[in-house]
């Protein structure tokens, strides 16, 4: 396999980490931070714009992991680099949010 399909692989993981909070933050209707907030990252953006940034987010991973190369789930090493960039984002995610809700 090509070295980039290793690494769009690791960024799918990390898009499809970040789509979740946002995601789901915006359909159950709460504010959360996004890029757009103000400031970024830190202020809360309403539930339409995370909404619509966690299906970017969505639609980004499934680019780079569903298109970039011939990736299968039961492919060990396929699944262990998807799950190593989303391992990493989350890490980055709970610090960032940690700060921002206290839970640091």
């Amino acid at each position: 396999m090509k070295w980039y399909v290793y690494v769009a692989y690791f960024f799918g993981g990390a898009f499809l980490v970040n789509a979740f909070p946002h995601f789901i933050s915006g359909v159950t209707g709460h504010p959360f931070p996004s890029p757009f907030s103000s400031p970024p990252g830190e202020g809360e953006s309403p539930a339409l714009v995370n909404v619509l940034w966690g299906s970017f987010n969505f639609v980004m991973a499934y680019l780079l992991i569903g298109r970039v190369g011939d990736f299968r789930l039961r492919r060990t090493q396929d699944a262990l680099i998807v799950g190593i960039g989303g391992l990493l984002m989350a890490l980055m995610l709970s610090q960032a949010f940690g700060k921002v809700y206290g839970g640091l």
